[in-house]
């Protein structure tokens, strides 16, 4: 039988003959009738506890046979049904035992781990701990596993997400896509079957009503509808795109410019924004190139407006055009688009998906080669605009349109100082626009190929430039380099670079270049000058023995070439840059008082020919009509000319008059006749001169004669004014020699003229001699200044009078 009963009960166990223990079990206590040891503390035996010899012990004595008596403890007549109950109450204390050892595993064993023995434990499924699956440390803990992330992610497949749960994982379809089995969650790739869900046709979308839905792998986006453009804070092709119809922008004149022509203009531009529809795009694009052809082409009064006027008008015009072909460009299919007006003028443009490589617009102005990343408008999405307009027609508001030059450069270049440049257009004017607004430094260059309408002759002192239109803080504009180089020529085409965008054409430049030797002649002559007219005005208006009508001419031509010669001295340059009212001033008084001078040379001239040539008549001008003339004829010439034509005052560089329209021949003209008049005098006096040289007195030296006549010609070459003759020779400046020639005479002209007037003239050095005399306190000898020329006989004074007088 079994007992079980408390701690120290003993219990045996009878197997019937011929029953097997299993291996385990075989031999050892069990085979000897005994009970092993306790397996734990305080666990009681099973039975009569074994002795040494039973336990195997090889020093214990071996204990006798059984025989019989053993066979009789294992089982007996009864022993079959009595060995399986003993069996069962063994196997039941085993549980028993093995029970309280896992409770006693399990307290020191975390959570989501199991006993391994007593010393380790081992993590369940899908957890793991700090030191493995195995660990003995009992502070560790087992954490989650995630099978979906680094470094070994469970794959899904395509178009699935690995999702981690708590001791395991599973497979779900990607946002945007279903599975077609039905089955929402798998294990693993094979049982994959997600596929794309079509969002726009099954209405799953949300879509605003001014935009297209486009499915995408996954996903979707919402389009902006041809002719829409997104709203301001959206972006195109984005679920949450909101979008508005693509209007004309709004285009007003530009604020203080009168003008019948620009204000019809603007009419025409207010009537096509009212009449505008997106389908109409390109039907408006080609009506405001033809406006603007028709402006430029039948300017009116646009060419009586001043200079600024016309440049700021021009710049109004170039970024309006910009502006407003880039937004109605959007409106138009994706593609390429050309138009050519009836006057030459080209719109070309590009409208495309943005991508990636470059790009090309060609016309036969202009063409253009850039990356479609320079085109691209940042955080835009939409389609990119790539265009270029080109007009020849805007050269007549361009005319006379200054150059910002690189002073420094063109210094090292000329060894000279630039003192500025006259332009010469020699391509149509191309605007360049793009989809990106910001295009003041590009991250890549824009490569230009220009056709030239004309084929200069370079000379030198002029180079052939890339320029672009630059607009000023004012409004106004001006030609620039900067950021522009030429790369090339050839076949009638300039090749340019540039990092930024704008407007852009080819230039012929002619530098001014100053010329420092020039310059220091200029002033000091005109210096000199001034102080030796001072002193001729003074003797004329005190020498009395030397009073006469030829006397007046010599002092109010000296009072002229004085106060000409200080305002060009103090006030010819213009360094500003602007023609304001002080540099139409001081181009006015120029005006006047060099014609007034001119006038009395021609006065002088007349005055001569009445002394040589009709001396022995005693004709005479009289004071005031020698006044009349001298100061009313230039008076007259220069009110018609500022009446005519007023804004022809002034230049950007110097205060004198304007070449464009023709106007220095308003000062050219006249001076022109006077300079031929006199010359005319001047060969016949110099005639008359030597025939009455030998009527006078047959027997005079010929060298002597020849040192009169030749002394009384420079005189009057210098009075007459025939030196000018250089400046009218003058047409290319680059003639170093006639331009030194000219500055030489006509700067030292106030010299001459006081060397001739007085120094050569007896009366006027015998003044001299009582004024020195009276200033240094000693008594004046006349009778020593009359024996001194005592020498001389009375017919040769009478020959070299006319000498004396000034001639």
């Amino acid at each position: 039988m079994c007992v079980r009963g408390a701690p120290g009960s003993v219990f045996s166990l009878h197997f019937p003959v011929g029953f097997q223990l299993p291996r385990q079990f075989r031999g050892g206590p069990w085979a000897r009738g005994c009970s092993p040891a306790p397996l734990y503390k305080g666990q009681a035996g099973l039975g009569k506890a074994c002795t040494a010899a039973q336990l195997g012990d090889r020093n214990s004595p071996a204990p006798s046979s059984a025989g019989p008596a053993a066979a009789r403890t294992m089982g007996g007549p009864h022993g079959g049904p009595f060995l399986l109950f003993h069996v069962l109450c063994f196997l039941l204390t085993l549980s028993e035992v093995g029970s309280q050892n896992s409770k006693a595993c399990a307290l020191r064993c975390p959570p989501k781990s199991s006993c391994v023995n007593g010393n380790a434990c081992r993590c369940d499924p899908g957890f793991i701990s700090s030191s493995g699956e195995i660990f003995t440390d009992p502070l560790e803990s087992c954490d989650d596993i995630n099978e979906c992330g680094p470094p070994s992610p469970m794959y899904c497949g395509s178009s699935a997400d690995c999702q981690n749960t708590e001791g395991g994982y599973h497979c779900t379809c990607s946002p945007g896509f279903e599975p077609t089995s039905g089955a929402t969650i798998f294990q693993n790739e094979s049982e994959n079957t997600c596929q794309d869900v079509d969002e726009c046709s099954s209405g799953k979308h949300q879509c605003d009503n001014s935009t297209v839905c486009v499915n995408t792998v996954g996903s979707y986006t919402c389009h902006c509808r041809q002719g829409w453009m997104p709203k301001p804070g959206f972006r195109d092709k984005q679920m949450t795109t909101i979008c508005k119809e693509i209007t004309f922008p709004a285009w007003t004149a530009p604020p203080g410019i009168k003008s019948r022509s620009l204000s019809a203009f603007f009419e025409r531009v207010q009537k096509m924004s009212r009449d505008f529809k997106p389908a109409m795009a390109e039907t408006s694009m080609q009506n405001l190139v033809e406006s603007v052809d028709d402006l430029l082409k039948n300017s009116g009064d646009l060419e009586l407006l001043d200079q600024s006027s016309k440049h700021i008008t021009v710049t109004h015009l170039l970024s309006g055009l910009e502006r407003i072909l880039r937004t109605l460009a959007k409106a138009i299919s994706k593609g390429s688009f050309t138009y050519c007006s009836l006057d030459g003028t080209e719109l070309s443009l590009v409208v495309q998906e943005q991508g990636k490589g470059n790009v090309t617009v060609g016309q036969s102005h202009a063409r253009m080669l850039l990356d479609w990343a320079v085109a691209a408008a940042a955080g835009e999405s939409g389609p990119s605009v790539v265009g270029i307009l080109s007009s020849r027609n805007m050269e007549k508001l361009l005319a006379n349109a200054s150059l910002e030059l690189d002073l420094e450069k063109l210094k090292e270049t000329y060894e000279s100082p630039v003192r500025g440049a006259k332009v010469t257009l020699l391509s149509a004017v191309s605007s360049v626009f793009v989809s990106n607004t910001d295009t003041e430094k590009l991250d890549s260059n824009v490569s230009f190929a220009f056709t030239l309408y004309k084929q200069p002759e370079l000379k030198p002192r002029q180079e052939l430039i890339c320029a672009f239109w630059k607009k000023d803080s004012n409004g106004n504009g001006f030609w620039a380099t900067s950021g522009c180089w030429k790369m090339g020529s050839g076949n009638g085409s300039i090749t340019c670079q540039c990092s930024h965008l704008s407007s852009f054409a080819i230039l012929m430049a002619h530098y001014d270049v100053e010329d420092p030797k020039l310059a220091l002649i200029t002033k000091v002559g005109l210096a000199l000058s001034l102080v030796c007219l001072l002193l001729c005005i003074l003797t004329f208006l005190l020498v009395r023995p030397i009073q006469g009508s030829r006397t007046t001419v010599h002092l109010h031509l000296c009072i002229c070439l004085f106060v000409g010669s200080a305002i060009f001295l103090a006030g010819i340059e213009n360094e500003g840059g602007e023609v304001g009212t002080r540099c139409r001033l001081v181009a006015v008084l120029l005006h006047y008082c060099f014609l007034a001078a001119f006038c009395w040379m021609s006065l002088e001239g007349v005055e001569l020919y009445f002394l040589v040539v009709r001396v022995f008549q005693g004709q005479d001008l009289r004071k005031r009509w020698l006044c009349l003339i001298g100061y009313g004829v230039p008076l007259i010439i220069v009110g018609i000319s500022a009446g005519a034509y007023s804004k022809g005052y002034g230049r950007e560089k110097f205060c004198w008059l304007n070449f464009e329209g023709g106007f220095l021949w308003s000062f050219v003209g006249p001076v022109t006749f006077i300079v031929l008049g006199n010359a005319i005098i001047f060969v016949i006096t110099v005639w008359k001169l030597t025939q009455k040289f030998s009527e006078i007195n047959p027997d005079i030296k010929k060298l002597k004669k020849i040192r009169v006549l030749t002394i009384t010609a420079i005189a009057q070459l210098f009075v007459l004014g025939c030196t000018w003759v250089f400046g009218l020779l003058l047409f290319d400046p680059e003639s170093w020699v006639l331009s030194y020639i000219f500055s030489i005479l006509n700067c030292l002209q106030g010299f001459f003229l006081f060397v001739l007037y007085c120094l050569l003239n007896k009366k006027v050095r015998e003044e001299y001699r009582k004024w020195a005399c009276m200033v240094a306190g000693n008594k004046y000898s006349e009778f020593a200044t009359t024996t001194s020329g005592s020498g001389f006989s009375h017919n040769q004074t009478q020959a070299l009078r006319p000498s004396e007088s000034g001639m």
